[in-house]
């Protein structure tokens, strides 16, 4: 079927979720491989267009309890 017996070979059908263009092979393998070390929240979060969401999943703990902490304050 493909060039390649590999992982997706043995779990078909495969549903596309998602796609993006870029400028060269480099940058979609280097993307991909950054995606796939993803947790599931993020991933969903892309597969959703909810950029907001995927920001604040990306902030370090530290960083998301500061912006808590900021918002308790403030009400």
């Amino acid at each position: 079927m493909g060039l390649y017996d590999g992982y997706t070979a043995r779990r078909r059908p495969v549903k596309l979720m998602w796609s993006d263009e870029f400028p060269d092979y480099q940058q979609a393998f280097d993307s991909e491989r950054q995606i796939k070390g993803w947790s599931h929240k993020k991933k969903q979060a892309l597969l959703n267009g909810d950029f907001d969401l995927l920001h604040e999943l990306a902030q370090s703990k530290e960083m998301q309890q500061r912006r808590q902490n900021k918002k308790s304050r403030s009400r």
